[in-house]
């Protein structure tokens, strides 16, 4: 399949001018340039450089290539020695594959005669540093990388560039109108961003545009109505862009367009476009766009045509004869109404056209051959409520009931227990549909765009070793571009227990570009949407683990349906192109009833229950011994109190550790706290993890080291770190996370200018409701109920998603309703803590309310509650927030950072949740789960203006702090006005911790 040739095109012309103006040998590289590219190295993370040489004259020793040559690795610079003064200049840098985990560098701009960079699948972080507005560069590419933040504006001020390209990343916000200004644009490509709003305007001013995608974003409103300025464009993809539709009529203008690819529009539909003027046409997709009307025949005119994708849409009629068109090698008209026969030119095509014709309401069942691999005509004839098999099983009849189905897609018959999984073997293809046996079968759709796909791709396999239970399931699994089904036949009417396992075995979870994809599907069990968005890796927590989904499903006709569709979002080019649409790994469903008249499966049940009881009465038995002789309660040692746990994480030895920190390398330190020192590490089988270590001066004893691993091993949930297990070995006492690329939320607002993110409105939006959905869980819906007693910003750590994780449950404290006053001391960080818990140790899941309200307030403002520098008006930032708020004017809270490009309304709303939170008073608090709706917009938030001074001068203030401080009883006046005067600071605004 052709490949994206657009910007090779030009990298191409680039080198025949380099081949004519590179003369090396015959000047040196400017001394400017060479500390400038030891500059970028630093700041990109490179270190193999050959800073020895001159650069120009010994490329090929300055720059030491990967071993691997294909196109996601290059490794080059080019320059120039053709100027009058004998000077080089480097015109060109290319550092594709490196896994670079750096930031964009500033000194860029440096090399002044620099006019190609691409830094294509890395790990760069952060955003586009503003010194890059000042440069020359015509080709820019930054795709595959974990650059965040908005698109910003200057790069409207580099009107030399031609290709700019942002693939893959996670810019957030509005596409900036300074855009417009790159008049010279011709290759614009934003896929797979998290980008909002409405397209500017001012784009229209790209007239030389000949390529633009801007799929997988979230984009607003109607699909936007630019085409007439755009009639250069040779190639257009507008995927799951969030646009509504209809398609534009103007899009008949563009004449030159060889490649549209539209799909998944939401919204309104329209009848089929006009595009009988795109004579030269190659590949054409309007999938999921809500077509209706008859294929136009003008399709036969488009002679240069390869792929036709009209699947998804509401087309009806015939299917127009397209028997002409000598180069369509791919059609898909899958899930559409197309009826009357299946015309002859079709039949007559042999294996010259891959063709799936699912899913429609033919006159006629045709079925060319079974298992065939080029055509799929599953549920392709009129009976599209029933199961039309074909030819292949018209003559096997269901001999029995089944009430069961078992499947290892993609891989071997296993057995695991007493279940048999059935192999599941078939390559599969674009246009796919075979049967097994009487009992089940598959139908799949699609091929993988932008990639010479071969039927090896539609069966993905592990890369690495998997550790977790049943893993035998999880070695491979099933793959599809767009659409695959699998359905059991033979069911018993009844209910169903349908189990689907998942793991994601392709995209990685290290510090690589191999990282970066975004694998997300939807799913439907009997044609009905179960799961929208799904997403393995999020879901599992992790890539190589299991995650099993499960649902109930009704069979009145006697078949079983699970469907997987890939509507267009996420990722297609990370970590290559190709890497996306749904994955499955196994298949498990069982009937919800016990089978009639079947007496041994009685009688198994029976035995297993008598068995059952067995077993529960010698666990009692030994469990009495074990207390009789003294080996349950009494031990307080760390080691007795782990084992003691019923853990559900792994133990890892200190070797492992060590060996996967680099024997505690201080080039791997990443935090430090109370407890002890925190360190990046990778594992053999390329995990990368946090190590927390508990050093022997800690201030976490052992009670809170073994009560943060059996009280995190338990729970599991999107915004909780996931702790992968333990290690204590004599002395050495090691908590193993997953690692979180971005560090904690402190660090990202507060921390050093050089290393802090940018996070616009929305990223905080998304923070500060993920905090709360981890606080919602440990509240209301997790088995365990759970006070974690230190909400604070360095306590809640972000991935490369920026999702939000809460961490550090060495303090957390189940939720006894009925004792809710803690007697012992009181433990936490005081400018985060409930006055009721901080003066009187009184203990409910309300003082982490006020500890996440102080937290909504620090994400608002981007100032740190305990670091806030007092004045004459404000004595911390929670005390402001609240003057502010008796004075209407909360919006003086707002972060400058922020600009003006952020919502006032969520703004308002945010501030206005966190002031509820922060009540003095308990009981009027929210609930975590009305905090997380109130800040979704789905509840009103109610408005509760407090007197500032109700936060002083309170007497039953005295008595807890005089216990907190060592006061005497009977504090004298002048003590009593101190002590009033600073109890606001002393529970609000300090950063003591206790």
């Amino acid at each position: 399949m052709a490949r994206l040739v657009l910007p090779y095109f030009s990298f191409i012309v680039f080198l025949l001018l380099m081949c004519i103006a590179t003369q090396p040998g015959t000047g040196t590289t400017h001394s400017d340039e060479v500390k400038a590219l030891l500059d970028i190295a630093e700041q990109l993370g490179k270190k193999d450089w050959n800073t020895n040489v001159d650069p120009c004259i010994n490329e090929s020793s300055w720059l030491t290539p990967k071993l691997d040559s294909r196109p996601l690795y290059d490794n080059s610079l080019f320059c120039n020695c053709s100027y009058p003064d004998g000077v080089c200049h480097v015109v060109a840098l290319i550092l594709k594959g490196q896994d670079l985990g750096g930031v964009l560098p500033r000194s860029l701009v440096n090399l002044s005669y620099l006019t190609y960079l691409d830094l294509n699948r890395n790990f760069l972080s952060g955003n586009i540093p503003h010194e890059w507005a000042s440069t020359k560069l015509e080709f820019l590419s930054l795709s595959v990388n974990n650059l965040s933040g908005p698109i910003p504006s200057f790069l409207g001020n580099i009107t030399t560039l031609r290709n700019l390209t942002i693939e893959s990343n996670l810019f957030s916000g509005t596409v900036p109108h300074e855009l417009g200004n790159l008049v010279n644009l011709e290759s614009l490509v934003l896929n797979a961003n998290n980008l909002t709003g409405e397209l500017p305007v001012a784009l229209t001013n790209l007239t030389k545009l000949k390529l633009l995608r801007i799929s997988s974003n979230n984009f607003t409103g109607r699909m936007p109505d630019f085409f007439r300025s755009w009639k250069l464009l040779q190639k257009l993809e507008i995927q799951a862009s969030g646009f509504e539709g209809p398609i534009p009529s103007s899009i008949s203008i563009l004449s030159n367009l060889t490649e549209l690819r539209i799909s998944d529009l939401v919204g309104e539909g329209s009848k089929f476009s006009n595009l009988s003027s795109m004579k030269g046409m190659n590949r054409l997709m309007l999938k999921s766009c809500n077509i209706t009307g008859s294929i136009p025949s003008y399709i036969s005119d488009m002679k240069e045509i390869q792929i036709l994708d009209l699947s998804f849409n509401r087309l009806e009629g015939s299917v127009p004869d397209l028997s002409g068109l000598e180069k369509l090698q791919f059609m898909y008209l899958t899930s559409n109404l197309l009826n009357g026969p299946i015309p002859e030119w079709i039949k007559d095509s042999g294996n010259r056209l891959q063709l799936d014709l699912s899913y429609n309401s033919f006159s006629e069942s045709y079925d060319p051959a079974c298992g065939d691999s080029f055509k799929n005509l599953f549920k392709s004839s009129s009976g599209r409520d029933n199961l039309i098999l074909g030819e292949c099983l018209k003559n096997v009849p269901c001999s029995k009931d089944r009430y069961s189905m078992h499947i290892n897609c993609g891989g071997n018959a296993i057995t695991i227990g007493n279940i048999t999984y059935e192999a599941d073997k078939d390559l599969g293809g674009s246009a796919r549909y075979f049967h097994e046996n009487e009992n089940w079968g598959f139908s799949g759709t699609g091929h993988f765009w932008d990639l010479d796909t071969t039927l090896y791709d539609y069966i993905a396999n592990n890369v690495s070793i998997l550790t977790m239970n049943e893993s035998e399931l999880y070695t491979s699994a099933r793959l599809s571009p767009l659409s695959f089904t699998y359905y059991a036949r033979c069911l018993a009417k009844g209910t169903y227990k349908v189990k689907l396992h998942f793991a994601e075995i392709v995209i990685r979870d290290n510090r690589s570009f191999y990282s970066l994809g975004r694998r997300i599907f939807d799913i439907y069990v009997q044609e009905k949407l179960v799961w929208k968005d799904f997403d393995i890796d999020s879901s599992a927590i992790g890539v190589d683990k299991a995650v099993v989904k499960e649902h109930k499903a009704n069979v009145t006709d006697n078949v079983l349906m699970i469907r997987f569709y890939w509507a267009g979002k996420g990722t297609t080019a990370a970590p290559k192109r190709g890497t996306y649409g749904p994955l499955i790994s196994a298949i498990s469903v069982e009937s919800d009833f016990i089978p009639p008249h079947d007496g041994k499966k009685k009688i198994s049940i029976v035995v297993l229950i008598g068995a059952a009881v067995v077993v529960l009465l010698l666990i009692f038995m030994i469990l009495g011994i074990l207390w009789w002789k003294g080996c349950l309660g009494g031990r307080s040692s760390r080691e007795n109190g782990l084992k003691e746990l019923d853990l559900q994480t792994g133990f890892f030895t200190y070797r492992q550790i060590k060996a996967a920190t680099n024997n505690f390398n201080a080039a791997n330190k990443i935090g430090e706290g109370g407890f002890g020192s925190v360190f990046k590490g990778i594992l053999l089988d390329g995990t990368v993890i946090a190590v927390k270590q508990l050093s022997p001066k800690s201030k976490q004893g052992s009670r809170e080291f073994v009560n943060e691993i059996g009280m995190i091993s338990g729970l599991q949930h999107p915004n909780l770190v996931r702790l992968y297990g333990c290690c204590i070995e004599g002395k050495h006492l090691l908590l193993i996370y997953e690692y979180m690329e971005n560090n904690s939320v402190a660090h990202t607002l507060f921390g050093p200018a050089d290393g802090r993110l940018k996070l616009d409105w929305p990223a905080r939006q998304k923070i500060c409701v993920g905090i709360a959905r981890g606080l919602a869980f440990l509240h209301e819906e997790s088995t365990l109920k759970v006070v974690h007693r230190d909400i604070k910003t360095t306590n809640v750590l972000l991935d490369r998603d920026l999702n939000p994780k809460i961490s550090d449950f060495g303090l957390a404290k189940l939720n006894e309703e009925e004792n809710t006053h803690i007697s012992t001391r009181i433990a936490g960080t005081i400018g985060y803590m409930a006055p009721e818990y901080a003066l009187r140790g009184y203990l409910t899941d309300k003082a982490d309310v006020f500890s996440f309200g102080v937290v909504a307030l620090e994400i608002v403002a981007g100032k740190n509650n305990m670091k806030y520098q007092p004045n004459e008006n404000f004595v911390c930032l929670l005390d402001k927030a609240i003057v502010l708020q008796q004075k209407g004017n909360l919006m003086e809270l707002v972060d400058p950072e922020l600009g003006s490009e952020f919502s006032k309304k969520e703004v308002i709303r945010m501030i206005k949740v966190a002031l509820l939170c922060t009540n003095p008073s308990p009981a009027p608090r929210p609930t975590m789960t009305a905090v997380v709706s109130m800040l979704e917009g789905g509840t009103v938030v109610d408005e509760l203006n407090i007197d500032p001074s109700i936060y002083g001068n309170n007497e039953w203030r005295f008595e807890g702090l005089r216990n907190q401080l060592g006061k005497s009883p009977q504090p004298s006046s002048r003590e009593s006005q101190s002590l009033a005067q600073s109890s606001n600071a002393t529970w609000m605004c300090s950063s003591t911790s206790v």
